[in-house]
């Protein structure tokens, strides 16, 4: 006579999976705060809060390499690009009124739309799909680097362009703001200049 392994659900959840479900309500609660707050360093700041969450999630899954890649590509690139991009154009320390275009509502319906379908695709996809986090891996590290760089590497590709474009942009928006503060140059102003100094030489 054989005995039935032990089965568990929702009401009886292990401690790994109480760890995801708390690290995921700080991790959505840093996502809010960091597309709802006004000042833009703060916002990139929660950003980092809300990407080394999704490591750490990476992590309860037992999917370390896609966790250090969560950390190095996003959290060590793309946050310092973002805050690069704010320090090259000044952005204001303190709160900012242009941060609010003041499309709230439609921006949370496209976001609560999107959202639900996003979930609905995940519930679809994986219904009856567990995951044994106590046995041995699933995967490993060259089955998942084989798989990201085969399959999605144009989209790795495209995000390089894409975070290349915005750095230069800032640059630029960085030089035509100080052109602007230095104001439109007086023709033969300079030529002026040029002959006070040069007969100050003299004396």
């Amino acid at each position: 006579m054989s005995l039935a392994a032990p089965t568990h659900g929702f009401l009886s959840p292990t401690g790994v999976e109480i760890a995801f479900l708390l690290v995921g309500l700080v991790t959505f609660g840093a996502a809010l705060v960091s597309v709802t707050t006004r000042q833009l360093v703060h916002a990139a700041l929660w950003l980092v809060v809300t990407l080394g969450g999704l490591a750490v999630e990476y992590l309860l899954l037992t999917a370390e390499f896609i966790a250090w890649v969560q950390v190095l590509i996003y959290v060590g690139s793309v946050v310092v690009l973002l805050l690069f991009g704010l320090m090259l154009t000044k952005a204001p320390i303190g709160r900012s009124p242009d941060a609010d275009s003041g499309n709230r509502w439609a921006a949370l319906t496209v976001a609560v739309a999107a959202a639900a379908a996003l979930v609905w695709v995940v519930v679809d996809a994986f219904r009856a799909t567990w995951i044994d986090l106590d046995g041995a891996a699933a995967g490993s590290t060259k089955v998942t680097g084989e798989s990201l760089f085969q399959h999605w590497v144009l989209p790795f590709e495209a995000l390089s362009v894409l975070l290349l474009a915005a750095l230069v942009g800032a640059i630029v928006l960085s030089r035509k703001a100080k052109a602007d503060a230095a104001g439109p140059e007086v023709p033969g102003a300079r030529d002026g200049q040029a002959a006070a100094e040069r007969a100050e030489g003299a004396r």
